[in-house]
């Protein structure tokens, strides 16, 4: 909150309690304007007690661990208060002392009586100091707490290009090595890919439309990769249109069925539907696995998105991986 405003709602609590007392003050007796003018000045001196220790005592003593001087300085102000109440008291001698009918003339009854007020005082600008406190500490703790997501956030995207591009450029070398007619679709293909991942991918979250769009157009490069022997079953059903998602959230999966799963067969093609229904998407991948590739699946993509949905989605998905002899199947239920 800026200084001014904490100005201005201070001002205004403390002229609205005072405005209070004296309202109280007066239904109870009938006062002069002297004796209403005592009280807001002794109000003032109890104020000036509680700004006292907000403002000095506990920001240059208590904060800095200095409990021995704080505690002295304490007393100093009870006493010092309970003083300066006295001498005006002794100055309002007929208003204060011989006006009350309860027995605080003597200096030891009045002083005792007034140190309370002071206690009261002291007591509310601890809590009000230790409240703000808590306040902002709390604020100082979500701000880094932010802060950290949003580095981690952006060194984990920051992993998602060199990731995919050396997949892909294992792939267009492989095509290349057999000197297949269809590398330069594959390298247009990649070019389409990555102006995605560049341009389009720099927002929180994109247009689910566009991701399905890149997630077709890395199939596509996969195709090119295996030419008629690449085999998969995609469908998108409900409606995609005006939802939004976490940009390259769901590739690292199919990157999986690729790699590890067997795509050359018609018998057993790799199975991939998302559903979409109202705000919530529900993603299916299943791959049948090579015999002779047992090696853990996963790797620094898997990982990933692991990370990236706890950050993103806390609480609002649910992944299911089922790491079965001879198929691999991921399920990925997300509130969009």
């Amino acid at each position: 909150m800026k200084l001014s405003w904490k100005i201005f709602w201070h001002s205004l609590f403390w002229i609205l309690l005072t405005s209070f007392i004296l309202f109280v003050a007066s239904s109870n007796a009938k006062l002069s304007t002297l004796e209403m003018a005592l009280i807001v000045l002794f109000f003032a001196v109890d104020i000036s007690l509680f700004y006292l220790n907000y403002l000095v005592l506990m920001p240059h003593f208590l904060d800095k661990k200095k409990y021995g001087v704080f505690a002295v300085s304490l007393v100093g102000a009870i006493i010092f208060y309970g003083l300066a109440k006295y001498g005006l008291a002794l100055i309002f001698k007929q208003q204060i002392l011989e006006h009350t009918k309860t027995d605080i003339t003597g200096f030891w009854a009045f002083f005792l009586s007034t140190t309370f007020t002071n206690i009261v005082f002291l007591f509310l600008s601890a809590v009000l100091k230790f409240t703000g406190d808590w306040f902002l500490n709390e604020r100082i703790q979500r701000d880094l707490e932010n802060q950290r997501l949003s580095a981690e956030l952006a060194f984990l995207k920051s992993q998602i290009n060199p990731h995919f591009l050396f997949n892909s450029l294992n792939s267009i070398y492989s095509l290349a090595y057999q000197r297949s007619e269809k590398t330069p679709d594959a390298i247009l293909k990649l070019s389409e890919i990555m102006r995605y991942m560049l341009y389009e991918c720099n927002d929180n979250k994109v247009d689910l439309e566009k991701e399905l769009q890149y997630l077709q157009n890395y199939i596509d490069l996969q195709k090119i990769r295996f030419g008629d022997k690449a085999y998969i079953d995609f469908k998108v059903e409900g409606a995609v249109v005006n939802q939004k998602i976490v940009p390259l959230l769901l590739v690292a999966f199919i990157e999986n069925a690729f790699k590890h799963g067997v795509a050359n067969n018609p018998l057993t093609p790799i199975r991939l539907l998302i559903d979409v229904d109202e705000a919530h998407l529900h993603f299916y991948i299943q791959n049948k696995k090579h015999s002779n590739n047992r090696d853990v699946i996963g790797g620094i993509g898997l990982n990933n998105v692991k990370r990236r949905l706890n950050l993103l989605y806390p609480d609002k998905y649910n992944l299911e991986i089922r790491d079965l002899p001879d198929t691999y199947t991921v399920e990925l239920s997300l509130v969009l």
